[in-house]
């Protein structure tokens, strides 16, 4: 059985060209060492030399993109590349006399030549992408999602070059085998398909940009997007977490993008107050001579009073009772005065839209909404702006006898029982 086994090595051992002469391993040896000596030596030459160079074009350069090259280990890559290319040409002296054993070293070189080539490609890559970073212009654009792009469709080809060499075969083959395999190839990879699918789309839609302000409610997303990647666009909340939203959720979802209130005029303010239904009633003279007394509302009182007076005069309207003829509510002149107040707010711009809304009314009341534009936009500035007008208007309720809707206190409805 050993003798066997004996005769099954001798032959591959003779396939493979290994010589029982004891000179043929000494040679061998000497080569291969000398070989990678040589290679070692002048990878480590060329990686001085370019490392010189690259300094020397930092100085006299106003670019920085010669740093990201040299951050991202470009020149050491290509240092890799001469030696690589040297045993190439040696491989086959030092393998003499051992072709087949030649054959399989030479397939392993072209194989390291391929990956070199590949992380050459992305090295590059990455240094254009942060390079561009800096650029204003270009500081919003989903980068990342392109280079992936590309990345993707090179790590494809680099794959099929490697089975190519592999099996001494043609790429073209390979991708008549990938058509029978499609089904399985869609099922595995289906989230990176539907990542690449969503990033094109959202790049030429111009849907999201780094540094906009989302929400998406369905993934509890609320804050500033910081990266936009093939597959995940993650969310720095405002409360500092993060939050990883697949990217072809952008375009199978809905969620909400406030850039165009970043570049607009102003942040709508949308609030409403509730005013109790019993406190609404018409006013009287005297009641009208006495909020003739607020500034922002004396002329508008003055000439609504003249034209409700005059308008009841020519028709005999009998005045005995307020609810006969044109009245004045104490409800109508405090949704004028809102309205005045807003017009001469420092803080609301008054080329948007400005109203004061009477919504239906509720079991609660009747909402008085407003609706504006403060000319602020930053969010701490946006909440004090909307808390000072709410602030006054509730201050300024009682002045015309009206009262805002809250639910009875346990004290309150003691005091009624």
């Amino acid at each position: 059985m050993d003798t066997q086994y004996g005769h099954i090595l001798y032959d591959y051992l003779l396939k493979i060209g290994i010589e029982e002469t004891p000179a043929s391993y000494i040679n061998l040896f000497v080569l291969l060492v000398g070989s990678i000596a040589i290679s070692w030596l002048l990878d480590f030459i060329i990686w001085k030399i370019l490392r010189t160079l690259s300094v020397r074009l930092a100085r006299r350069t106003a670019t920085n993109f010669d740093n990201f090259l040299v951050a991202h280990k470009v020149p050491r890559y290509i240092a890799h590349v001469f030696p690589l290319l040297l045993l190439f040409e040696l491989i086959p002296i030092v393998f003499m006399d051992f072709e087949y054993g030649g054959a399989l070293v030479l397939k392993v070189l072209m194989i390291l030549g391929v990956l070199l080539a590949l992380v050459l490609v992305k090295s590059l890559l990455s240094s254009t992408k942060d390079y561009l970073r800096t650029l204003p212009h270009l500081r919003d654009k989903p980068l990342d999602s392109y280079i992936q792009v590309f990345m993707i469709f090179a790590w494809a080809g680099g794959i099929l070059t490697i089975f190519a060499i592999i099996t001494d075969t043609t790429i073209w083959k390979f991708f008549t085998a990938l058509g029978a395999a499609s089904a399985v190839i869609l099922l595995i990879f289906k989230d990176s398909i539907l990542g690449l699918v969503a990033s094109i789309q959202v790049s030429i839609n111009d849907m999201v940009r780094i540094g906009d302000w989302i929400t998406f409610e369905k993934y509890g997303a609320d804050g500033d997007v910081i990266e936009i990647s093939l597959a995940t666009v993650k969310v720095q909340n405002f409360d500092k977490t993060i939050t990883t939203i697949p990217t072809y959720a952008l375009i199978s979802d809905s969620f909400k993008n406030w850039r165009g209130m970043q570049k607009s005029g102003g942040r709508r303010i949308k609030r409403a107050l509730i005013v109790r239904q019993k406190s609404v009633k018409f006013l009287s003279p005297d009641d009208v001579e006495s909020l003739m007394k607020i500034e922002l509302i004396t002329r508008y009182l003055e000439t609504r009073d003249k034209k409700i007076a005059s308008f009841n005069q020519e028709r005999g309207i009998n005045k005995d009772l307020a609810i006969n003829g044109r009245n004045l509510t104490n409800l109508g002149v405090f949704r004028k005065y809102m309205e005045s107040y807003l017009e001469n707010h420092s803080a609301i711009n008054e080329d948007m839209t400005l109203m004061i809304r009477q919504l239906n009314p509720t079991p609660q009341g009747i909402p008085l909404e407003i609706y504006a534009f403060s000319s602020d936009k930053r969010w701490e500035n946006y909440e004090y702006i909307m808390a000072d007008i709410f602030d006054h208007l509730l201050a300024a309720l009682p002045y015309f006898e009206l009262e805002v809707f809250e639910l009875p206190t346990s004290l309150e409805s003691a005091i009624n029982t």
